[in-house]
């Protein structure tokens, strides 16, 4: 159940966006979504549906006109509860380009279920060139440093059929500024 009310914002065309918690029933479109956003992995449907309802307050759609045009999944490790993990940033063809996934991260951060959150982390590959210009341009208006290290081995972790992933720690992150920059 989500902890915040739904949240929307207008893009370039006019259209009202608005953003929400997922629900089960957001399965199949989530999943959809991620199938047409490659270099994404693509998850098993179970594991759409668990992000859909187990961990739906960390998670985000963007729905227009009542298509899901955007997702973010992600949790808070226990390890490290002041961070927060961005496992997946979706967002369709028609909806690139206009801010939507920085809006989604904002949008999961403000959430009182991330109160607390003073970094943000993901791993990306070396080529996925939106992930890392996303993730270095929420480090620039944050003010924050981005650091980057190796977190997956291609041939220690993933036996060679997967590139290694690199970790992308940006942080400190200040609430305030989200708060802000939302309105």
């Amino acid at each position: 159940m989500a902890e915040s009310p739904d949240a929307s914002s207008r893009c370039d065309d006019d259209t009202e966006i608005a953003f929400r918690s997922p629900t089960a029933s957001d399965g199949p479109a989530v999943t959809a979504l991620i199938a047409s956003c490659p270099p994404l992995d693509r998850n098993s449907r179970y594991c759409n549906l668990i992000q859909c309802s187990h961990f739906a307050d960390h998670c985000v759609v963007a729905e227009r006109e009542g298509r899901i045009i955007g997702w973010i999944s992600g949790h808070r490790p226990p390890s490290e509860p002041s961070a927060f993990f961005v496992w997946q940033v979706a967002v369709a063809s028609d909806a690139r380009g206009q801010g939507l996934a920085s809006r989604m991260i904002d949008e999961l951060l403000a959430r009182p279920s991330q109160r607390g959150v003073t970094h943000l982390i993901t791993t990306v590959t070396d080529d996925n060139l939106a992930s890392w210009n996303l993730f270095r341009r929420l480090a620039r208006e944050r003010g924050a440093a981005l650091d980057r290290s190796v977190a997956f081995e291609r041939e220690r972790h993933f036996a060679g059929v997967h590139p290694t992933e690199y970790l992308a720690r940006i942080g400190p992150i200040h609430h305030d500024k989200i708060h802000e920059k939302r309105g």
